[in-house]
């Protein structure tokens, strides 16, 4: 399995954020995000091969009682199934909900991608038809929230984004209060100004907003 990172850190998002966890970062993704801030997992993957035992190995050392595999884009990493099962503790991953894989989980943490994360231009727009072909599969996602606990978090760009939101959540039938909205962005600057409109849509539809909190405490930086 190609790992980019194992790390000990906090979670930064979602209805975990603030634990303490190790993070399992596997590499290559079946996606293209314009905004994607692990390109090292994506557009440009990086990372080791590793076999089961070290990435399990290596996560025991920390003795965490929560562990995160992300990515990238988890749920395509061979072996997936095995490694899920071999790791101990509440076992939390963050998937974008287009692949099925028979995995243990404590918490699907999944993030549909919405338009706005298609890639019109970047690399003269080679993966905007895969991309946008890709980037949502409601028969899956369903799949998922019917099998395991889970959230849904989605990467905020504009308030002009709820209306595919809204539309999301009723097809597949999710609840509204497992339903996250995320702003887009590497700055606290940028993160702070799209927080706050984000925290009225929150208001009013009755979802949940979350930080990131690792971008608040650290910046932008790997391994955080």
């Amino acid at each position: 399995m190609k790992i980019s990172e194992i790390f000990y850190s906090i979670q930064g998002e979602g209805t975990l954020a603030g634990v303490p966890s190790v993070f399992i970062r596997t590499s290559g993704c079946n996606l293209r995000c314009s905004w994607c801030d692990t390109p090292y997992t994506s557009w440009a993957p990086e990372g080791e091969e590793r076999s089961i035992d070290s990435i399990v190995q290596e996560v025991e050392r920390f003795g965490a009682s929560h562990v995160v595999v992300t990515g990238g884009e988890p749920m395509i990493a061979p072996q997936i199934d095995e490694l899920t099962n071999r790791l101990g503790g509440h076992l939390t991953i963050e998937t974008a909900g287009t692949v099925d894989a028979h995995v243990r989980c404590d918490l699907m943490s999944i993030s549909p991608k919405l338009a706005n994360s298609t890639p019109h231009t970047r690399e003269g727009g080679r993966w905007e038809q895969q991309h946008e072909r890709l980037r949502y599969q409601p028969e899956i996602l369903k799949r998922l929230i019917q099998l395991y606990p889970y959230q849904l978090k989605f990467v905020m760009v504009s308030p002009g984004d709820l209306a595919q939101v809204r539309a999301i959540v009723e097809e597949i039938g999710a609840a509204r209060n497992r339903v996250l909205l995320m702003a887009e962005g590497v700055d606290a600057g940028v993160l702070a100004e799209r927080g706050r409109w984000l925290a009225d849509i929150s208001k009013t539809e009755g979802f949940r907003f979350t930080p990131r909190l690792h971008i608040d405490l650290w910046g932008n930086r790997r391994g955080v």
